[in-house]
This record gives C-alpha cells, structure tokens and sequence, in this order.
C-alpha cells in the first residue's frame, strides 16, 4: 500500500484520539527515521521520550530476540528471571528498596496512588486518602491519573472524574502548606513537568516539600515517567535536588521503545501492600524486562547519562544564543535533554509543521511552547543540524 492508501485505512478503522501529523514511519537508527518514501529525519522528539538509547539499538535488539526464543510470557503468579533481575538493577541505582512492574506510566502512578492509600489506612490514624498534585501536571490518562493531573481542561469532557486529588500551583510552598488537611496522604510531583510545558521545580522548594511531607507525616511520590532513567542528565531527575522521595514512577525510557512501566518504593511502605492487592497480566514480562536491562547497561557502558548532561548544555547555548539574537524566544526550561522553549506568539505548531518538512521532529505544547527530547546517544553534528533547521524555521 502507498501512503494514501494507509491514511484511508486509518481513517475507517482507527478510533480517532491523535492528531497524526502527514507521515508515516517504516525504519529507525539510533537518532534517525525513515518515512514509506525513504526521506530521512532527525528525531529530536524519541517517541515523547521513549527511545533513549535510539531506535533500534543492537543490544536491546539482541536482548529481545534472545529472550523471545526462550521464553516470551509466564504469569506472574510464577517467578520471572529477568524481572527480578531488572529490580534489583533499579532498586540498585535508586534510594529505593522494592520495585513493581507495569505496562505504562499512567499503570505506573495508579499503584503509586494505590501504595500510598494503602498504607496510609494500613499503619496511619484517621481517614488519610487524598494526594496533593499540581497544576499543569500530566500523570496519565486512565480516570484516576486524569484526576490526578492538574490540567482541567483535560478532565471536562469525562466528568465526574474521580474524587482524592488537590490542585495546587507548582513551586509554591505556601499554597501546598494551606492544601493540607486531615485526609491528606501524599503529594505528587513532577520534578520537572513535562506535557504541561518543561515547567522544573525549583531546587529549594522540592527540598521544602520534603521537609514539610516529613513535618507533617506525608509521602512524596515523584512522576518520573518522563524525566527517568538517564533524561535530564541524571539517572532520576531527583538526584539533582540533594533529596529522597519515598517512591517514583517510571516508564517511557525505561523500555527503550517497549511498553513498560515501574515504581520504586522504600520498603516500610511497599510491605503495606500484600498478595492480591495489586497486579498485571503483562507488567514484567520477560521480554520487556530483557530489553529495559539492556537499555539501562546501554546507558552505563555508552556513558548516556553523561551525553545528556552534556549535550543538554549544547542546547541550550545554542538556544540562548539564537534568544539573544531574535526576539521571538521568552524563556527557555528544563534539564539535559529535555527542553522547553516558549515563544513570544503563537507559533509553536507552525514551526513544528515546518521542522517536519525540512526533516526534524519535534513536539509543541499548546501555541506557544516547542519540546525537545532526543535520544540520549545525541551527537554534536545532530544537534548542529538541528539548531539549523529550527533557526530557519523559527525565523522565517
């Protein structure tokens, strides 16, 4: 089929939830994609954060064929060698003590949430059951999770949405200290949003919610699903805040292109849950927990995490540099790569539309804010390329 023929075939048989852009993909490597026509683009986008090692790297490749030739699924109810293997690895490089597997990051904060209201009723006084997020948070879009995000515009068209969550501005201690109540549990964040804008916490206020959780006998879970597993030049994005959360949630990264979703917790609150209180059919399957361990030795051997620190800072000299130079760009945000950019106007879909046809992927939120998230093997030449075709676009 050609690609007219697919855009059909979608159009009749595809339940319409995305704005698909006029491409369509057949072959990934490393940084770059190819389209049914052969043209080749820069991916600075990873599948919103996904492909971290690069499409189609040879060691999470390998890892897949070999395990899928010896075992693909087992229940859970069963022990599975590379799940065990890929929690200890997780719990080894984290604060964390214990770890659990899911198919997604939405999957991922929904047992965050459910750990955290059971241990609140399990070994706290009083009715404890509601969490404290932000506004502008995405933490998912199953009922809960939609809830959970602090983005009202998302939950309208499926209200009544679930009760439990508070809103509450980001970086502001004050508001969050009025926000607690008797029925308070946890407060959940996003070290640095990321589907709301490229919004970070600020370093002294995630340190503040930690004391003020301490004070009050809070948890703190921190979203990592997109800021994990080596982003934002750290292997968690909390590690940059001299602080410790009591769990996170990650996913997209972790799988380098295979669904999967995970939270760590310390182990006085991951003993509150028990054998049938939470489970998955799929979450840790053998397969994909093969693939995440070869993405995170990806990362160790290639020396990943230190790429994304420091091309991150190419980026964003490059970015300033163009700021200083127009009046077009008002702010820059973020951490290694993962990088927003606000503009002064309305043009932000504009200039992705025009990155696409000159054969660089990127993303905007809304109409004024365009994110970068490349893979994390990023070279100088690709960010060179880049910063060209954005600057063209950007300008003109």
């Amino acid at each position: 089929m050609n690609f007219e023929d697919y855009i059909k075939k979608d159009s009749q048989y595809h339940i319409h939830t995305y704005g698909r852009l006029p491409v369509l993909f057949t072959k990934g490597k490393g940084c770059t994609l190819w389209d049914i026509s052969g043209k080749s683009y820069l991916d600075f986008l990873s599948g919103i954060g996904v492909t971290s090692v690069g499409h189609c790297h040879p060691a999470v490749i390998d890892a897949i064929k070999s395990q899928a030739e010896q075992l693909i699924h087992v229940s859970n109810l069963f022990y599975v060698a590379p799940q065990i293997e890929l929690a200890e690895k997780l719990v080894n490089l984290s604060f964390g003590d214990k770890c659990f597997f899911a198919n997604s990051g939405a999957e991922a904060n929904e047992g965050a949430v459910k750990l955290v209201r059971k241990y609140s009723k399990t070994f706290l006084s009083g009715d404890k059951y509601e969490i404290i997020t932000a506004y502008r948070s995405f933490h998912g879009r199953t009922m809960k999770m939609l809830a959970a995000t602090g983005q009202p515009e998302k939950q309208k068209p499926f209200e009544p949405i679930p009760i439990g969550f508070k809103h509450i501005p980001l970086n502001d201690l004050s508001a969050l200290r009025e926000a607690i109540t008797g029925r308070t549990c946890a407060v959940m964040l996003e070290p640095i949003q990321g589907e709301g804008g490229v919004y970070p916490c600020n370093f002294k206020y995630l340190q503040d919610v930690r004391c003020l959780c301490d004070e009050k006998g809070l948890l703190l879970i921190l979203d990592e699903v997109q800021t994990g597993v080596g982003r934002t030049g750290k292997m968690f994005a909390y590690e940059h805040f001299d602080m410790e959360p009591d769990i996170i949630s990650l996913a997209k990264g972790l799988g380098g292109g295979l669904p999967i979703g995970a939270f760590i917790a310390k182990d006085r609150i991951a003993k509150a849950f028990e054998p049938g209180d939470h489970g998955s059919t799929f979450g840790g399957g053998p397969v994909i927990c093969a693939a995440a361990l070869a993405v995170i030795k990806t990362i160790e051997e290639e020396g990943l995490i230190e790429n994304s620190a420091k091309m991150g800072s190419l980026i964003e000299d490059k970015l300033n540099e163009l700021s200083r130079n127009s009046s077009i760009i008002k702010e820059i945000r973020g951490k290694g790569l993962m990088v927003g950019i606000e503009l002064e106007r309305e043009i932000a879909k504009e200039v992705v539309s025009k990155c696409l046809s000159e054969g660089l992927i990127i993303n905007n939120i809304g109409k004024k804010i365009i994110r970068f998230l490349p893979p994390l093997c990023v070279a100088e030449d690709d960010i060179d390329k880049a910063m060209k075709i954005f600057k063209k676009a950007l300008l003109n």
